[in-house]
């Protein structure tokens, strides 16, 4: 089994790094190409192709992938690398760019994409923070092999995983992460052994798109429900983290939780209590109470911690312009 690979961030890293492992020969690597992070916005490689370049496995980073769009030299220069590796699959894992026709086309057994939902729920960028936003008990890993659409190919595999009541995106990427990696090695050995992949083309029912998330979203809302406010914070924690404003500045919001509480006739976004037990603020339905809270240039800090620099009183007003 010659095995491709097309991915970019830890998710992928981890699918790539099992497979290494697991004796099979990486003949090609795609990434995207170095992105500007950190303080000095200097370019940075990937995660995926951190990994490879310290297996020696050769990494080709086009811009695009058409090969008559405006990255044209990129896509024929994947191409070539592509045709000379000879993959018998290409597996695919949150790599950032659509595989045009020629890719899908090109390896003996096609292109195994590795998604973080049980398809067809949440088709799209972000089907992790989707799931704990939309209140989902469960989610999970499917495998699918894939076509020209948005997540649409038959499915090889699938399992589900429970999404725990307090957990963040990033605990249950860590988990769905180790899970696909499981079952793309299981499906590899499979193939190798010269068993065809089970197919079942993806029910008709139940579709919905996890959109990509914008940094606009995590603002807080105070007019919400408490319920949803803290699914919200579970959802966008670490990336791009929730937050509101406390006296002009941004405050990051990391953990939270709802409680059922009597309408004092506060206005939403209003703190209606702040100690040990952290800073309660009235929503539209219920309250929210922020436990972890970090300002601009600080450091997370336990809400006990925080208070003891800065005192919050009954009143105070948090949100846009606060």
């Amino acid at each position: 089994m010659r095995v491709a690979f097309a991915g970019t961030p830890a998710f992928a890293a981890q699918a790539l790094e099992a497979i290494g492992r697991a004796g099979f020969p990486v003949v090609l690597v795609l990434t995207q190409p170095d992105r500007p992070a950190g303080r000095g916005l200097q370019p940075q490689p990937s995660a995926v192709k951190q990994l490879a370049q310290s297996r020696g496995w050769t990494v080709v980073q086009p811009r695009g992938l058409r090969l008559d769009g405006r990255w044209a030299e990129d896509a024929a220069v994947a191409q070539a690398a592509l045709q000379s590796a000879r993959p018998d699959v290409l597996v695919v894992a949150a790599y950032g760019l659509l595989l045009p026709r020629w890719v899908l086309t090109l390896p003996r057994l096609g292109c195994l994409n590795i998604h973080a939902s049980l398809l067809p729920r949440w088709r799209g960028a972000a089907p992790i923070q989707r799931a704990i936003e939309a209140g989902d008990e469960s989610t999970g890993i499917t495998l699918m092999l894939m076509d020209e659409g948005l997540d649409t190919g038959d499915i090889v595999a699938a399992q589900a995983l429970p999404i725990g009541a307090q957990e963040t995106a990033g605990q249950l990427h860590d988990r769905l992460a180790a899970l696909g990696a499981q079952l793309v090695v299981r499906a590899l050995r499979a193939a190798a052994q010269g068993q065809p992949w089970p197919r079942r083309p993806q029910p008709a029912d139940g579709v919905i798109y996890a959109h990509k998330i914008d940094k606009a979203e995590a603002l807080l809302d105070w007019t919400q429900p408490a319920v949803v406010l803290a699914r919200r914070v579970r959802a966008f924690n670490p990336v791009p983290g929730a937050a509101t404003r406390l006296q002009g500045a941004p405050l990051k919001v990391w953990t939270a939780h709802a409680v059922a509480h009597p309408d004092a006739g506060a206005a939403p976004g209003t703190v209606v209590g702040a100690d040990d037990g952290g800073i309660r603020v009235q929503t539209g339905e219920g309250v929210l109470v922020l436990t972890e809270v970090q300002r601009a240039g600080g450091r997370r800090l336990p809400a006990a911690v925080f208070l003891r620099g800065s005192p919050l009183p009954v009143g105070t007003r948090l949100g846009v312009g606060a």
